[in-house]
């Protein structure tokens, strides 16, 4: 039986007693029902993760006793960041769940062109607030121990800068005659994704002027959340934690 992992927002030290923080504890005596005794797995995603014992559950308040630390090697060793322009309803969340589940270490939400939804500052704020709360539910279920860092959404050219130190930039764009390979694995990738109309032309320049070579993923359009999953799979196969063993 799989224990319950639970991201705790707080100093974790093995031997230690501690209250868990309000949300935590509601989560575990609410909705898991947990009682004094249950094991648990606690982390605060700073790469280590701790065997954990409930102490007492009283209301919303849980005692826990941190146990021993766990040598834990869940993420990548690709750095990866997805750049994925905001889709309209809520398939933001799942892109998110899923390329936290998929070992992104960056994920930058962005407006381009032909984005539909507009944020204000305050709204953009609560978006990343938001989205950070589901990649944390991601780690607690794949078993990562460090949380990727979520970006407050921005407009595309806000971010256009220098590449990452010994990294690749890529662009999807299933239109390019010019399509790139990877002919060597570098250690880090930033992967950009269009919105639902795809990037416009202009903006495909900038990227090209910023260093952004095209990157195809077969014959066919894919939608943007299925084109964002495809491109990660495909870059942690070629480059990343999902090679085959030596």
């Amino acid at each position: 039986m799989r224990l319950t992992r639970l991201h705790v927002a707080a100093p974790l030290a093995s031997g230690s007693l501690i209250d868990l923080p309000p949300e935590a504890a509601v989560h575990l005596a609410r909705v898991l029902r947990a009682r004094g005794g249950d094991a648990l797995v606690l982390f605060n995603g700073d790469g280590r993760e701790f065997a954990a014992v409930v102490e007492s559950v009283r209301g919303a308040r849980v005692a826990v006793a941190v146990g021993e630390e766990r040598p834990t090697d869940r993420e990548s060793p690709l750095a990866l960041t997805l750049l994925q322009c905001i889709p309209r309803g809520d398939r933001m969340d799942w892109i998110v769940q899923k390329a936290t589940e998929l070992g992104v270490q960056r994920i930058v939400p962005l407006v381009s062109r032909h984005v539909v939804v507009k944020l204000s500052a305050r709204q953009a704020q609560s978006k990343a607030a938001h989205w950070r709360a589901v990649a944390v539910n991601a780690c607690e279920q794949c078993g990562r121990t460090r949380l990727p860092a979520i970006d407050t959404p921005r407009p595309l050219d806000e971010f256009l800068g220098a590449a990452p130190a010994g990294g690749a930039r890529l662009l999807l764009d299933p239109d390019s005659d010019d399509a790139t390979s990877l002919d060597a694995a570098p250690a880090a990738i930033e992967c950009a994704v269009g919105p639902e109309g795809g990037f416009a032309p202009e903006e495909i320049e900038c990227l090209r002027i910023a260093g952004f070579r095209a990157l195809r993923l077969g014959p066919r359009i894919l939608r943007t959340e299925t084109a964002a999953l495809a491109a990660l799979v495909s870059l942690q196969l070629r480059c990343g934690d999902l090679r085959r063993p030596s």
